[in-house]
């Protein structure tokens, strides 16, 4: 079947963008959610929306390169689930910058999201995604990963080693019924994208070199996600989706 019912699943970063549209999806398709935000009013507002939609969900505040926010997260599920069917790391940040212009600061902030939070939280919920014998992590990339989109050479070097992450705990989780997946977007319409989708001379280029002439949908990334979760994608693991509607395919 076409669904998620009562499967557990931990959606970070999941009041905006990408991850909200997963959490609605998620829901619409049976699962059991756990969200993180930074913001406690994001959090009190968006589960006050699902609500109103006849949705439940818990959202969390936490801040995931942080140790003591994800051993909160930790606890949570050993002390509600104790099992975690899906653990989707969303939750990132950019600063757009020269590489010569960052400070030691922000390049560490960037990574640390980006890269090394995934990294930890996965480790710290092997053994829940143990638990369910057939669970999955799905890391949300990016096309920076693969090649230069101008988002900062620290995001892109994030990125990148979030896909081999990816590779590397796909092959070493395997034996354990967990599979590991990426999803790479290209630009995606959000609340964070807003201003920079605005602006139509550098989205000209942008939406000149995308095969299908437009943004992509945070929708559209949910669904992939989606797919990646059910059991349906059981024989995939390791993998990374682009979905960027075919621009890292056109060459000219």
């Amino acid at each position: 079947m076409w669904n998620l019912t009562d499967k557990t699943a931990l959606i970070t970063g999941g009041t905006k963008g990408i991850g909200r549209a997963t959490v609605l999806e998620f829901l619409n398709l049976g699962a059991k959610v756990l969200f993180t935000a930074r913001n406690e009013d994001d959090i009190i507002e968006f589960e006050n929306e699902l609500k109103a939609q006849n949705l439940n969900a818990t959202g969390l505040v936490s801040d995931v390169s942080i140790a003591e926010d994800r051993m909160h997260l930790k606890d949570w599920i050993e002390e509600n689930w104790n099992t975690l069917d899906i653990l989707v790391n969303n939750a990132g940040v950019n600063i757009r910058k020269k590489a010569m212009d960052y400070s030691e600061e922000e390049v560490q902030k960037v990574l640390n999201i980006n890269l090394y939070a995934p990294f930890q939280l996965s480790r710290l919920l092997q053994p829940f995604l143990i638990n369910s014998k057939n669970a999955t992590v799905i890391n949300i990339g990016s096309v920076a990963g693969s090649q230069d989109v101008g988002t900062g050479t620290p995001y892109a070097m994030a990125k990148a080693g979030l896909l081999q992450q990816t590779r590397s705990l796909a092959v070493e989780w395997a034996e354990m019924g967990i599979r590991v997946n990426a999803v790479s977007p290209w630009f995606t319409k959000t609340s964070l994208t807003k201003g920079l989708l605005g602006e139509e001379e550098r989205m000209r280029p942008i939406i000149e070199r995308t095969p299908l002439k437009r943004v992509a949908e945070a929708e559209e990334m949910a669904s992939i996600i989606s797919f990646l979760a059910m059991e349906k994608s059981s024989y995939i693991t390791g993998q990374n989706i682009i979905a960027d509607g075919g621009m890292s395919i056109n060459a000219i």
